[in-house]
């Protein structure tokens, strides 16, 4: 299975060419709405592979986020280590220059 959370062609096009005969590629990033890419389609029928979309992860709010919540809670979704920045409003041009550098995973603007 390949997975391409960028939103940047380049990676569709490498998360795809990763997956293996009868594999499933997943992507969730979003590229501009202008934005495509070459697909064999020999390499999709005859390997017999599944290219997907995901939007938000395809999901639920009224289901997943209550279940998200009991699961951070329970200690079993470590959000936590996620995190990498807290930064005020004023700071939101330093979030997206961390964010640009790749030094950046998760950020959290706090209002005070």
């Amino acid at each position: 299975m390949g997975f391409e959370f960028a939103g940047a062609i380049r990676a569709v096009s490498l998360a795809y060419d990763a997956t293996r005969r009868g594999g499933m590629t997943v992507t969730a990033g979003l590229p501009t709405s202008t934005s495509s890419f070459a697909l064999s389609a020999v390499s999709l029928v005859a390997e017999e592979r599944t290219l997907k979309g995901s939007y938000i992860g395809t999901c639920v709010p009224s289901r997943d986020i209550p279940r998200s919540i009991d699961l951070y809670k329970q200690g079993r979704l470590p959000v936590d280590k996620l995190l990498t920045h807290r930064l005020k409003l004023d700071d939101i041009n330093e979030a997206f220059d961390l964010l640009h550098d790749g030094r950046a995973i998760r950020q959290v603007v706090v209002f005070d």
